[in-house]
This record gives structure tokens, C-alpha cells and sequence, in this order.
């Protein structure tokens, strides 16, 4: 571990200049980080698809598991985390550099400190996904990396903070546009969830063991009060700050209710904080705490709606974009996709409900449908937006590219999310399955055989996703170096000439 930090520091240094800075342009915003993040989104995005599509096929066919580093008890939370906080984490963190200058006016704060922020978040995901494959974690829950990637991780989140908060005060513009508000809920809830959720007691200063400060129920609550929040601030408000500044601006059109807006911000910041205990229904968590996660679990669905509804309605008077604009078709699909997945959470939150769900597939669908079709949609037509501006490009090396990655993109995560409902439904309900002398009908063994063809269906739609995401990596790749592809138009993106009468 020590080598790791003594390396990123020799790396830092070598790139530091110690000569009095040139003078600079106040004016010009600092692109370089944004940039740098958004091919970091790409190449995580690819690399944790790629180990999704993996642990799906390990679990379809349970020999392609190699002991000890590429077994599925591994791979799986370095999918999740790279999916997660590299692939969304740098999505988040470039997009969100990128629109806080625009709508403050104002160069990034802090000079370097930009700098520091991206390659310290890129050090923490190569600390997080080592310690992974080595076993190196703190086995609870989500399996977190250990308590020295945890220390790390909040020292370039508070430099995270600094750098957002000090450009918003040395802003130009008087008006604080909505996607800055979002954006900074997600970065100051992130920080309080990751700092109360790992607090720990290292066994010794040498070695990666710790030992954590909750236990029991109070340890599966304060886990579940920062899962669904990170999901919540993450997942959801981070990417409706995406949602608010690249929907209109690719549409060329103003937010539909700017005061819909604002009441959307103020009621998700309120209500999704207390959503967390509906994920221990049926458990030794008080009876009480299990009904005030499913309440308020309940009411987010009327905000996400609201949040839904303001994007759509964003399109009114350009709903012609649609059909002609496939960047604007992908972030169509990921605010539609929004919406399922929000009204699915709370319907699945209630006690009745969540008695079949919980510990099935439906929930693993129900995931991957808001983590595919939402967060994924919207990082992608964000990028695509993005890159021909940062790299002053007149317009992306292919559409046509664009088109084949939305419809690869929508039918994995329809095939995804379709399969994985029917089969935790499936998987329900044979766990239910009692004979007439209250006997189980079915071993756990006879469900996990059961399961097969749709892991095997699984592993396609994760497949044809990973397809999309590699045709948009050449596609982003060509636009950066210059190429543009000769196309024809595509179909309906010119106006049809009519016949004089």
C-alpha cells in the first residue's frame, strides 16, 4: 500500500511545475480534468460491463469460476463498484466540472486542485478493485475496501467539495442554475453517508484489517441507510443534475418548469434520506423503522414523477428531436427508464410486496433496469454531447454509430430486466411452495437449477449492453483523433419535399 501512494505521489510530481505560473486566461474555462473524466468513463464503463457480463456467465456456468481471484465472491462487488464509482463516479465528476462552469461563468476554482481530485479518484478505484480481487475488504454488506482506501477516498472528496463549492462563490452569474443544486446535494450527502458508514478501528497501522464501529441490526441499518442513499445522491440526484443542464441544452429547448424543478430537488433531498429500512422488512429491525422506510419510500414516488415529467415536457415544441436525434432519443429513454424504475422501488418497498421480492431476482432487475436504462442512458448522451465540445469537433466521428449503440443499449437492458423479473418471481414463488403437510416443495438447489436459462438470457442482454458500450468507446475514440465518417442523413433527419398545390 505504501509503494501504491509513494508512486501516485512521484507521478504527481513529476508533473509539477515549481516555476512562477503563467499568467492565464480568468475567462477561459479549465477543461483539461473534464477531458481526462470523460475517457475515464469510458474506459471504466467497459472494463465493468465487461466483469458484469462475466460473473453473469459464472453464474449460468459455475465453472468459468477461478479460484481465488476471479471467483464470483469477488468479481461481483468489483462490478458493482466499477460500474458504480468508476464508471458513474467519473461520470459524475466530469459532467459536473463541466456544467458548473458554464452556468457559474467562472473558471474552476483552486488552480490544480482539479487535477488532484481526478487522478486522486482514480488512484482510490485502482486501491478499491485490487483490494477486491486480493480479498482485502471489510466483509460486510457491500464488502467496502479497507478502512486506508476509505481515508483516502475523503481526503479527495473533501478537495471534491471544495473545488464545486468554491466555483460556485466565485461565479460570475447571480442565478445558482438547478443542476449545480443537485449536483452539490449529491457530493455533501455522499460525503456524511461514506464517513459515518465506515467509521472503523484499524487493527494495526501496518495491516488492512479494521474493525467496524456498528454491529448488528444497528450494523444492517447504517448499511442500508447508506445504500439506498447512495443510490438516492449517487445514483439519482448526481444524473438529475446531468438530466437538468444536457436534456435542454441537446434539445436546444428551456426546462419545462424551472419551479417543478425546485420542488422536485427540495422533496427527493427530504424523503429519500428516510427510505433506507425497507430493505430489512422481515427482520429484527423494529417493526416501526420497517414501516417508516416503506412510508416514505411510498411518497418519493410523486417527486420522481414530478423529476420524470419535467424532463419529458422539456422536449415540448422539439418532440421532432426524437425521431431525428439519436442523442436525445438515448436521454429520452434514460428519463423513461427513470420513471419505471422509481415507481418499481416504492411498489416493491411495501411489506405485502417485498414478502415475494426481497432476496430475489425481481430485485436484481429491478437494479439493473434503473442502473442500465437510467444511469447508463443519460451518462451516455451526456458524453456524446460533451466530447465534439471539448475537443472542438465539428460534430461526432458517426450518428449512425449512435443509433446502433441506443438500440444494442435498449434491447440488453429489455432482455436484462424482462428475464430477470420473470425469474425472480419464479424464484419466489417456489420458495413459498408448501405440500399439504407444511413441508418446503422445492430445495434451494431445485430453484438454482431453475434459474438457468434466464442467467443464460441474462448474460445476453448483458452482452448486447457491453456491444453498445464498445461501439460508443471507437465512436468517441474517432471523434477525439478527428475522423469524421461520411453518412448519409439519417431517415426523417431532413424535411420531406412536398408538392406545390
Amino acid at each position: 500500500m505504501f509503494f501504491v501512494l509513494l508512486g501516485f505521489v512521484v507521478v504527481l510530481l513529476r508533473n509539477t511545475s515549481f516555476a512562477a505560473p503563467a499568467p492565464i486566461d480568468s475567462s477561459a474555462y479549465m477543461d483539461g480534468p473534464v477531458r481526462y473524466g470523460a475517457i475515464a468513463t469510458m474506459f471504466w464503463g467497459v472494463v465493468g460491463m465487461l466483469v458484469g457480463v462475466i460473473i453473469a456467465l459464472q453464474l449460468a456456468y459455475p465453472d468459468l469460476n477461478i479460484e481465488p481471484w476471479f471467483n464470483f465472491g469477488r468479481l461481483r462487488p468489483l462490478h458493482t463498484s466499477g460500474v458504480v464509482f468508476a464508471f458513474g463516479g467519473n461520470a459524475l465528476l466530469c459532467t459536473s466540472l463541466y456544467v458548473v462552469q458554464r452556468t457559474c461563468r467562472a473558471r474552476l476554482f483552486g488552480g490544480d486542485l482539479a487535477w488532484f481530485v481526478f487522478w486522486g479518484y482514480q488512484l482510490f478505484i485502482v486501491m478499491a478493485a485490487t483490494g477486491y480481487l486480493l480479498g482485502i475488504t471489510e466483509s460486510r454488506e457491500y464488502a467496502e475496501p479497507e478502512w486506508y482506501v476509505d481515508l483516502w477516498l475523503t481526503v479527495v472528496w473533501v478537495a471534491y467539495l471544495i473545488l464545486f463549492l468554491g466555483t460556485i462563490l466565485k461565479r460570475k452569474e447571480p442565478h445558482i442554475y438547478v443542476a449545480n443544486w443537485f449536483y452539490l446535494s449529491f457530493i455533501v450527502t455522499i460525503a456524511m453517508l461514506h464517513v459515518v458508514n465506515n467509521l472503523s478501528m484499524p487493527a494495526s497501522f501496518v495491516g488492512s484489517k479494521s474493525y467496524s464501529a456498528f454491529s448488528g441490526v444497528q450494523d444492517a441499518l447504517t448499511q442500508w441507510w447508506y445504500g439506498h442513499n447512495a443510490v438516492g445522491f449517487f445514483l439519482t440526484a448526481g444524473f438529475l443534475g446531468m438530466m437538468y443542464y444536457f436534456v435542454p441544452k441537446q434539445a436546444n429547448r428551456p426546462v419545462y418548469s424551472y419551479r417543478l424543478s425546485i420542488i422536485h430537488f427540495w422533496a427527493i433531498i427530504f424523503l429519500y434520506i428516510w427510505a433506507g429500512p425497507h430493505h430489512l422488512h422481515y427482520t429484527a429491525l423494529p417493526d416501526w423503522a420497517q414501516t417508516l422506510g416503506m412510508v416514505f419510500s411510498i411518497m418519493l414516488w410523486m417527486p420522481s414523477w414530478g423529476g420524470m415529467i419535467n424532463g419529458l415536457m422539456t422536449l415540448s415544441g422539439a418532440w421532432d428531436k426524437i425521431r431525428t436525434d439519436p442523442i436525445i432519443r438515448m436521454m429520452v429513454m434514460a428519463i423513461a427508464f427513470y420513471g419505471m424504475s422509481t415507481f418499481e422501488g416504492p411498489m416493491m418497498s411495501i411489506k405485502a410486496v417485498n414478502s415475494l421480492s426481497h432476496y430475489t431476482d425481481w430485485t436484481i432487475g429491478h437494479v439493473h433496469s434503473g442502473a442500465l436504462g437510467w444511469v447508463g442512458m443519460i451518462s451516455f448522451g451526456a458524453i456524446y454531447y460533451m466530447v465534439p465540445k471539448l475537443w472542438n469537433r465539428e460534430r461526432l466521428y458517426s450518428l449512425r454509430l449512435v443509433t446502433w449503440h441506443f438500440w444494442l443499449a435498449t434491447l440488453g437492458i429489455v432482455v436484462y430486466a424482462a428475464v430477470m423479473w420473470v425469474s425472480g418471481v419464479m424464484q419466489g414463488l417456489m420458495w413459498r411452495e408448501y405440500d399439504e403437510q407444511g413441508f418446503l416443495v422445492y430445495s434451494f438447489a431445485e430453484t438454482v437449477a431453475a434459474m438457468h436459462p434466464y442467467y443464460v438470457m441474462r448474460a445476453i442482454g448483458g452482452a448486447m449492453y457491453l456491444s453498445g458500450a464498445l461501439l460508443m468507446a471507437w465512436n468517441i475514440t474517432m471523434t477525439i483523433l478527428g475522423y469524421q465518417r461520411e453518412e448519409q442523413p439519417l431517415p426523417g433527419s431532413e424535411p420531406a419535399l412536398q408538392p406545390a398545390e
